[in-house]
């Protein structure tokens, strides 16, 4: 069994964005900008903002943070979106899901300039991602495919479960290994028979936030085992969608939680961010 250590390759990267950013700055004299919207005081999306400011400015990032209170109308979150579309020195924009009920998510993400979408959740992305084009790819299923890249996984040929069908995670994670030749199968809360479907893959992802929901005897011997699911015990323990100590064993790979797919989320987007800082002087010139 091998660890994917996600988080020593996120470092690795955050070093290449560093670098990215030194030259951007010496030769272009831009300093990429990346701007977050975190409506709310939910105190999973606070840590989460505060992890994506603090590695922004470790790696020379402009990052603005725009707290709004829980109320606020969906009118003044367009405005403010459309203020920074308008921005020059921002790059990148990314609103920190969920929302509160009251505002229409896909009205907000719609509203974001497609070439400033870090995240990738722009319908107009989306559709690149799905036809294979060049464009945004998520953050979080973009952080599985480098990790597998990193350890000379290739999907191709393989049977894939991935175990969730989310937009931000689960359908984008299926069309990235879809586009990698992976045979796919995608499940979700109404799966008959999760276990049939699992049992068969040589490679299961899995991001539900579900405790245990992936158990052993639902692995086959030397399956590659992606743990997307992040979940806080009650003792405060941060584990994922699977059960690690007794899947491990019969891994040919997989993923720890933590330090597995949440730090290459992040790092991932700071890519994603330097991406958008290049495209920068072809905004300028339209």
């Amino acid at each position: 069994m091998n660890i994917l250590d996600g988080k020593a390759l996120s470092q690795k990267i955050k070093e290449e964005v560093k670098l990215e950013v030194q030259k951007l700055q010496d030769e272009k004299k831009i300093t990429p900008g990346l701007a977050v919207i975190l409506v709310g005081n939910d105190p999973a999306s606070a840590a989460y903002v505060s992890m994506k400011s603090k590695s922004c400015k470790d790696a020379g990032i402009y990052s603005i943070v725009h707290e709004m209170p829980e109320t606020i109308s969906q009118e003044a979150i367009l405005d403010i979106l459309a203020m920074m579309n308008k921005n020059p020195n921002i790059d990148g924009i990314l609103v920190q899901l969920p929302l509160p009920q009251h505002i229409d998510t896909t009205a907000i993400l719609e509203a974001i300039d497609p070439a400033k979408d870090v995240d990738g959740f722009h319908a107009y992305n989306v559709g690149r991602m799905t036809s294979g084009l060049d464009g945004f790819i998520p953050a979080t299923p973009y952080g599985v495919m480098e990790l597998l890249k990193e350890y000379n996984i290739d999907p191709q040929g393989k049977d894939v479960c991935v175990v969730g069908a989310s937009n931000i995670v689960g359908k984008p994670m299926g069309t990235l290994l879809l586009n990698a030749n992976a045979t796919v199968t995608t499940c979700h809360i109404f799966t008959k028979d999760l276990k049939a479907h699992t049992l068969k893959a040589d490679i299961i992802c899995v991001g539900v936030g579900v405790v245990n929901l992936i158990k052993e005897d639902m692995v086959k011997e030397g399956a590659i085992v992606i743990d997307i699911g992040i979940n806080r015990l009650e003792n405060g323990k941060l584990v994922g969608d699977v059960d690690y100590e007794k899947v491990a064993p019969k891994c040919s790979y997989i993923t720890p939680v933590p330090g597995g797919v949440g730090p290459m989320t992040i790092a991932m987007l700071l890519k994603n961010t330097i991406k958008a800082a290049k495209l920068r002087e072809n905004r300028e010139k339209k």
